[in-house]
């Protein structure tokens, strides 16, 4: 009986931290997480309502079920009902186990469509990020800046700097830098191999397919680090590719545009000065 109790305690306590635990941080994942991690856009609000929208369906369908189940087996077992009834259709049940799954097919059915033709793009993006995956980093670009270049790798086990809040597995050398309360329309593809850009807190992951280029569009509503990663099998190092994203304020974003734009064409110029000397070498 002790025993039984304690493990009650610790069950009710768990359910009670369990869902602290899943947002302790935002915009990367947490020990012992059972939920989304803290929606940053209005597609991931988006898809967080219609999942919780789910979950009531199928908790409705699986207590019916249940309860049908338990009716069936009390109600007709051998010995309550040892003479069974000999019909074998009814045309009023048949109609109705037929109509009831179709209705709710289409309460599913409308709003993923319309969440998937929301998530799909914007009309009128203020910025464009495009994205190139590779064995094993990845490329990104600001078209709408002056062509901003730059690659992004993983910081290795042995240079990760606790001191600077980095996160094993998930930082990066090169954070990529977005302004907040900004339609931005990302263009993804690939440059070897099929990848997948995703970043759960932003409600986004599209494929990256070599010779295609594919859409989608965030707008992050809050500042903060967020965390994503390659989510296709690319490869022997596919899960050391992370992407990691600050996004701040639109003032901030320009600041850091110029200083940006001033350190990446400072080693562009150098990445060219070698390869030219090792050309006419």
């Amino acid at each position: 009986m002790k025993t039984f109790k304690h493990l009650a305690i610790l069950f009710s306590t768990f359910l009670m931290s369990a869902p602290l635990a899943a947002f302790a941080a935002e915009g990367e994942p947490t020990p012992w997480q059972l939920g989304f991690q803290a929606a940053a856009s209005p597609s991931a609000l988006r898809i967080d309502e219609f999942h919780d929208m789910l979950l009531w369906i199928i908790f409705a369908v699986a207590i019916f079920v249940m309860i049908l189940l338990l009716w069936v087996i009390i109600r007709y077992n051998s010995k309550v009902n040892p003479i069974p009834a000999k019909f074998t259709h009814n045309v009023l049940i048949e109609v109705i186990w037929t109509v009831i799954p179709v209705v709710i097919l289409i309460i599913i059915a409308i709003p993923s469509m319309k969440l998937l033709y929301y998530n799909d793009r914007v009309e009128n993006p203020e910025m464009t990020l495009k994205i190139t995956g590779r064995q094993w980093y990845w490329d990104y670009e600001y078209p709408d800046h002056d062509g901003l270049a730059f690659s992004s790798y993983m910081i290795a086990d042995a240079d990760i700097d606790e001191s600077k809040d980095q996160r094993r597995l998930l930082s990066t050398d090169t954070t990529v830098v977005l302004p907040i309360d900004t339609n931005i329309q990302i263009l993804v593809t690939a440059g070897d191999v099929i990848h997948a850009w995703a970043v759960p807190a932003f409600g986004v992951k599209i494929d990256a397919v070599p010779g295609r280029l594919n859409e989608t569009w965030v707008r992050i509503e809050k500042p903060g680090v967020y965390y994503g990663q390659c989510s296709e099998l690319c490869g022997k190092d596919h899960t050391y590719m992370p992407i990691e994203i600050r996004a701040v304020t639109k003032e901030e974003f320009e600041n850091w545009l110029k200083t940006a734009k001033e350190e990446f064409a400072s080693l562009d110029t150098g990445a060219n000065l070698i390869h030219l000397a090792g050309f006419q070498n």
